[in-house]
């Protein structure tokens, strides 16, 4: 048990230090400023090119949803996720121990072997085909979809919407991603930050107020034209559509895809939003209401 305590202890203070150092410091890799910049670009792009042309620049809920972005992408990390990740790992490491195996063992790709595009491409369709999955979880088990609920409470499109979410989202995702990575070895921290970022710049534009589709690309990205249509209240089935992170092609591939017209103008939300809470601190308490 001290052992666990310690890592958490460890996990506080490292990442306390790290984020201090985020603010303080520019460099390439900045995570925090990194953010910042993303945001700002494609919020010009939202005030140049806007799709629903009689939304407001501010729109509903913007200061709400900018609070999540840096609640959930920084303070969240130092309440709980660094050292329920950290935990875990030790954990699961503990776990393989007392069958004489290691976490190197479920290594069945080493994608250090081949080339540097490669590696990144390989590394980047697996995490996301994994996160498309863990994306349909959400909408499909009825527990995690109380948490999913606050994202889908969005009534106005913008940049900032995609961070609106509730912190039990991304433990899901860690969770569903966390084997999987594991059996891929050989991955650094700087191809996790490159295709991160990347993902983290789609997610913007998918949910900026932008009419943009991509041409030929959209069977490909993830778009604005196509993301909207994942957040309309009424929705073709009971569990949605349209579940594509950053690559639409999962939902072709399974026929998840679901565009029927210009969705511009339609209605965004759930069947009984009307009850959802609109301020941080309740959406954050509603799922344990059920």
């Amino acid at each position: 048990m001290n052992k666990y305590v310690e890592i958490v202890s460890k996990s506080y203070n490292d990442y306390f230090n790290y984020l201090k150092n985020e603010v303080s410091d520019l460099y390439i890799e900045n995570y925090f400023y990194g953010l910042i910049v993303i945001s700002l670009v494609v919020f010009l792009l939202e005030i140049m090119f806007p799709w629903r042309k009689n939304q407001a620049i501010i729109r509903k809920d913007f200061w709400l949803d900018f609070f999540y972005m840096f609640f959930n992408f920084f303070l969240l990390n130092l309440i709980i996720l660094i050292a329920l990740s950290n935990v875990t790992e030790q954990l699961f490491n503990d776990i393989l121990a007392k069958f004489d195996l290691k976490l190197i063992s479920l290594q069945l790709i080493d994608i250090s072997k081949y080339p540097k595009i490669i590696s990144l491409f390989l590394f980047f369709i697996v995490s996301d085909f994994i996160q498309w999955n863990t994306h349909r979880m959400l909408h499909r088990v009825p527990f995690l979809w109380n948490f999913h609920k606050t994202h889908h409470s969005v009534k106005e499109m913008g940049f900032a919407a995609h961070l609106r979410y509730h912190w039990m989202e991304p433990v899901v995702y860690k969770s569903m991603l966390y084997i999987p990575i594991a059996i891929i070895g050989g991955f650094s921290i700087q191809d996790v930050f490159i295709v991160h970022f990347c993902t983290i710049t789609i997610g913007h534009l998918n949910h900026a107020n932008l009419g943009w589709d991509y041409g030929v690309f959209k069977y490909v990205f993830n778009n604005p034209k196509m993301h909207i249509w994942h957040h309309s209240k009424e929705m073709p089935s009971k569990y949605g559509s349209n579940f594509a992170l950053t690559l639409s092609v999962w939902d072709y591939i399974f026929k998840t895809n679901y565009i029927p017209k210009d969705g511009r103008d339609i209605e965004l939300g759930f069947n009984g939003d009307e009850q959802f809470p609109k301020e941080f601190v309740k959406q954050e308490i509603y799922p344990l209401k059920f």
